[in-house]
């Protein structure tokens, strides 16, 4: 089997014991055939012959895909591949991270499998409200291809998307609510938590709240960026709970990012059989994808339960680099991940050469094709 045939079968029968193994084997498969982050490796002293833990694999900044092609245009499939960009890896100047998934049938995999144990697993088919564009309105948004894989595969008709990339029409919300109220029919609202905090100021301006059917749910991502008055966690689920009348345990929140094929959901009593800390919600992640919180400066992983910088290896980025290093605190415990903010980027200096090696290589490649 390919190396891409090898993680989707691990993605639909997850076996941990040979993650590690299988995440070696991607590490090495991406070192051979993506050279700027060979370049990298090398230049750390990293090669498949000395790394021999997950620990050791090279992990590269969220902020490198702004600077380098981090994939493998070898590998499309027959219908090609797809283009992300983000707004969020931005230094200084305008520009914007690049996510080249040559595979989207991995990226698919993934998000979908995690989505069913996470937002369905009650397996119940419901409609569906967008509150973000959806992949034919906003298609360089991985977001916007989730949730149309997400409608697609669970929902009950074509569904309702009531953004476009100029923002939400709430008269189209506002309507989708009122029918699915009326009904009694379970609604699915997918959406930002800046697109939920525009719906309530709507609500709140009305006088009238909503009352959807046992069974609804709300998935909201994106955290407080976008919002004019940011909302903390407990104040997005108090406000689906007030205003739409949804149970806080089917309130769930997405983590997630453009960098990465595979998503984190909240534990609730919903999904979870241990929902961890009461005060504070963990984050769950895939069998495939690995977490890890390791120290600003050495990047070494940390104790257990310890707070550092997240890091995570993707099998399902198998097509561009898997070992990815964020700019958001946290720290892990019993494989689940408890979110604790961002990081300014001035304090993350063990990733600073990396950064200034990606620009470099960038600056060549400009150069080369100049020349």
């Amino acid at each position: 089997m390919s190396i891409y045939e090898d993680v989707l079968h691990f993605i639909e029968r997850p076996e941990p014991s040979q993650f590690e193994a299988l995440a070696l084997a991607v590490f090495r498969y991406q070192f051979e055939h993506i050279q700027p982050y060979r370049d990298y490796c090398l230049a750390l002293g990293a090669h498949p012959g000395s790394v021999r833990s997950l620990d050791e694999v090279p992990a590269v900044s969220t902020l490198a895909f702004k600077y380098a092609a981090l994939e493998n245009h070898d590998s499309f499939g027959p219908g090609g591949g797809l283009v992300f960009f983000t707004s969020g890896t931005t230094i200084g100047r305008d520009e914007r991270g690049r996510h080249v998934v040559p595979r989207p049938e991995v990226y698919r995999a993934s998000a979908l499998a995690h989505l069913r144990r996470m937002l369905f697993p009650d397996r119940m088919r419901l409609r569906m409200l967008a509150l973000h564009p959806d992949a034919t309105r906003m298609p360089e948004s991985s977001l916007a291809r989730m949730i149309t894989w997400c409608v697609e595969e669970f929902g009950l008709g074509p569904g309702v998307c009531a953004a476009d990339r100029h923002g939400l029409d709430l008269g189209i919300a506002t309507r989708v609510l009122a029918e699915a109220e009326r009904e009694r029919a379970p609604l699915c609202i997918l959406g930002t938590t800046a697109s939920l905090g525009t719906l309530f100021a709507r609500i709140d301006e009305s006088g009238k709240c909503f009352r959807l059917a046992a069974g609804s749910r709300v998935m909201d991502t994106g955290g407080p960026k976008g919002q004019a008055v940011p909302m903390d966690p407990a104040e997005v689920i108090r406000g689906c709970t007030e205003r739409l009348g949804v149970e806080p345990a089917m309130v769930i929140n997405e983590y997630g990012m453009t960098e990465l094929c595979s998503q984190l959901y909240d534990a609730t009593l919903f999904n979870s059989a241990d929902v961890g800390e009461p005060e504070r919600r963990a984050k769950i992640a895939p069998a495939w994808l690995r977490c890890a919180a390791v120290a600003p400066v050495t990047l070494r992983p940390v104790g257990e339960g310890q707070y550092g910088l997240l890091r995570f290896f993707d099998l399902a980025n198998v097509g561009s680099v898997s070992c990815v290093l964020t700019e958001d605190f946290g720290r892990v415990e019993n494989g689940r991940v408890y979110l604790a903010g961002r990081a300014a980027m001035a304090d993350i200096r063990g990733c600073a050469l990396g950064i200034e090696q990606f620009q470099a290589h960038r600056s060549a490649v400009a150069v080369g094709e100049r020349g």
